[in-house]
């Protein structure tokens, strides 16, 4: 199996190109800057993803996208940055031919119990709100797609480098609600969302849909 991994360098993206290749999956590597590999089963390469032709050529003979792309926590335009970027991604795929397409988005669109959503909670002047509205809408935008087997992966609401409980394996499923544990909490290491996206990587059990995990 040939998998891309777009964004291969940042936190979740490295978490999910290193269970990859621990599963001896070939992995093209995407991140902005060349970077070298010592690993047999990994290369990266250099491209912008809002060049669609030159990224759907990077794109071919590959089975599975994953899309861990961000538009940077930091930068004041990331609401227009990670839209326009998430679909330039996505008709990069479907000009690739590839039709299996996964991508990391935000728990900011899962529901609350009262049926809101998460992200509309948030402070107004919360730092990731502009990140988390864009990836809200960028879901919104990949259910009217047709074409693509694709599925949209929203991490727990607790799942950042902080969170240090590393690889355990284990993991419980959702869909549109987050998945709590006995005391309430909905948590996620890096490493575990690897996991949860290498298996449905080679197992998929989620198409054209969101889903979600937690312990």
């Amino acid at each position: 199996m040939k998998v891309v991994v777009i964004g291969a360098t940042g936190f979740v993206g490295s978490h999910i190109v290193n269970e990859l290749i621990s599963r001896n999956i070939q992995v093209t590597g995407i991140s902005r800057n060349e970077k070298v590999s010592d690993k047999n089963n990994l290369k990266y390469v250099a491209a912008d993803v809002k060049n669609v032709e030159a990224l759907a050529e990077i794109l071919k003979q590959h089975d599975v996208v994953v899309s861990a792309f961000g538009g940077g926590w930091t930068n004041p335009n990331i609401y227009e940055d990670f839209i326009n970027g998430s679909k330039a991604i996505q008709q990069a795929v479907k000009q690739s031919g590839v039709k299996r397409f996964i991508t990391v988005g935000g728990a900011g669109s899962l529901y609350l119990s009262d049926g809101t959503q998460l992200v509309d909670t948030f402070p107004q002047d919360n730092p990731f709100l502009p990140g988390a509205k864009a990836a809200r809408d960028y879901l919104d935008i990949l259910k009217e797609e047709k074409e693509l087997d694709w599925a949209f992966f929203s991490p727990a609401i607790d799942m950042h480098q902080g969170i240090t409980i590393g690889r355990t394996g284990k993991y419980r499923l959702g869909t549109d609600y987050p998945v709590m544990d006995d005391d309430g909490k909905n948590i996620l290491s890096g490493e575990d969302l690897a996991v949860i996206i290498a298996d449905e990587v080679e197992n998929p059990k989620h198409h054209q849909m969101r889903f979600t995990a937690a312990y």
